[in-house]
């Protein structure tokens, strides 16, 4: 059995709050060479424990200017080029977590909320700092004490629901590696399964992709190439590459830089023919930041859902999370949600948070969440009022198309 610690940076106080709050040990070892989390405590609290000091973290504002003069000097550790780094298996990174709400009570109030249920947005929190240990696992060099590279969440590709409920008082298990390496770029997918009435079951799947930054997190690193083994990692990576494709083409395909297609124009039309009250535009240009924000998202999100349709609602899926810029610290965080798109019994919902620097009085958004919920009931249809909300209305339908198509 081995003793594994890993320390990492947080971008914001609260999130420095947290870290203190839920971080203690956790004992490791290898299992069939997957390293298995025994003594846990909630999957963000490994992020500091797990990996050996492979980062230097710091915990109050005060210290924050030493801390990066210090990750500075290992900037001399960054590789050149990809071809320095020594290719990695799949295997390397492979990780199994174990959260266990049905035996130790203690830990279970963390993750209920005020109806007795799993608080979906801890859940998504774990996801994130198991993808950043999965990535900081597959780059580790045990010839060098600390490891150089800031791993960071670019986006969250996916989350698939596999089934609707999470049981309160039963174990979870969280398993993952990496599927997909690029030059500076991973993709890790993890898989979340509960034990009920003695088995597990499948909860859901996350894709993740992480980027690695030089020690001051000012510009991209290379991180190891991934070498798959055998046919089945061969799909899985080739996969990747799928992955990679198409969330090119959707970018490229935006609302906000290529007009509607003809039988988009043709729907926000007849929408437009239906309305006979005209309202103000909106401004539609909202991004937003995520990490620990994934949590404050899903919940705001869900709350206007709840509103919305005046029941509890179900998460579906987590769509296209792309985080674009980071918080500094000391910066005011504004998070508002939108419902933009129904259909029968299902809600999306589109959260943004925005920044604003106290100092220079300027915003700057910083991500988008696409959430989709389902309910007990019919929902009322949504209907554009301006050419903005049309947008963000056909930006919906696309995501929750997509959706479905993944559901079948």
């Amino acid at each position: 059995m081995s003793l594994i610690k890993m320390h990492i940076f947080h971008s914001s106080q609260q999130a420095e709050r947290d870290s203190r709050r839920i971080y203690q040990l956790a004992v490791c070892y290898r299992c069939n060479n997957i390293a298995v989390i025994t003594h846990y405590a909630g999957v963000s609290k490994i992020i500091r424990n797990a990996a050996g000091q492979k980062c230097i973290f710091s915990t109050t504002y005060r210290d924050h200017q030493q801390v990066l003069a210090e990750r500075a000097s290992l900037s001399q550790y960054l590789a050149q080029s990809q071809d320095e780094l020594p290719a990695k298996r799949m295997k390397d990174s492979a990780i199994e977590a174990h959260l266990p709400l049905g035996t130790q009570p203690a830990l279970r109030e963390k993750y209920l909320n005020s109806h007795n249920a799993v608080r979906f947005g801890r859940i998504l929190e774990d996801l994130d700092c198991l993808g950043v240990l999965i990535c900081y696992s597959h780059t580790w060099n045990e010839k060098i004490q600390r490891s150089p590279l800031s791993i960071v969440t670019a986006l969250v590709d996916k989350i698939d629901m596999r089934q609707n409920i999470i049981y309160p008082d039963c174990d979870i298990k969280f398993t993952g590696h990496v599927t997909w390496v690029g030059k500076t770029s991973i993709e890790a997918k993890m898989h979340m399964s509960q034990c009920h009435d003695g088995a597990y079951t499948d909860v859901l799947d996350a894709t993740f992709v992480m980027v690695a930054r030089d020690p001051e997190n000012k510009r991209a690193a290379f991180v190891n190439p991934l070498k798959p083994e055998g046919p089945d990692e061969e799909a899985i990576f080739r996969q990747g590459e799928i992955n990679k494709k198409r969330r090119v083409e959707l970018s490229t395909a935006s609302l906000l830089k290529v007009a509607p297609t003809a039988e988009e124009r043709t729907l926000i039309h007849n929408l437009f023919l239906n309305t006979l009250d005209t309202r103000r535009e909106r401004n539609i240009f909202n991004r937003i930041f995520g990490g620990f924000l994934m949590r404050k998202a899903y919940e705001l999100g869900r709350a206007n859902a709840c509103v919305f349709a005046g029941c509890r609602p179900t998460p579906v899926a987590v769509d296209d999370i792309l985080f674009q810029k980071p918080v500094e610290i000391g910066s005011l965080l504004m998070l508002s949600s939108q419902v933009c798109y129904t259909e029968g019994m299902h809600i999306q919902v589109r959260v943004h948070t925005e920044v604003l620097d106290p100092l220079t009085r300027q915003h700057s958004t910083t991500n988008v969440f696409h959430f989709t919920f389902r309910v007990e009931k019919e929902v009322p249809a949504v209907v554009p009022q301006s050419y903005g909300e049309s947008m963000l209305y056909l930006d919906g339908k696309r995501h929750f198309g997509e959706t479905m198509r993944n559901q079948c």
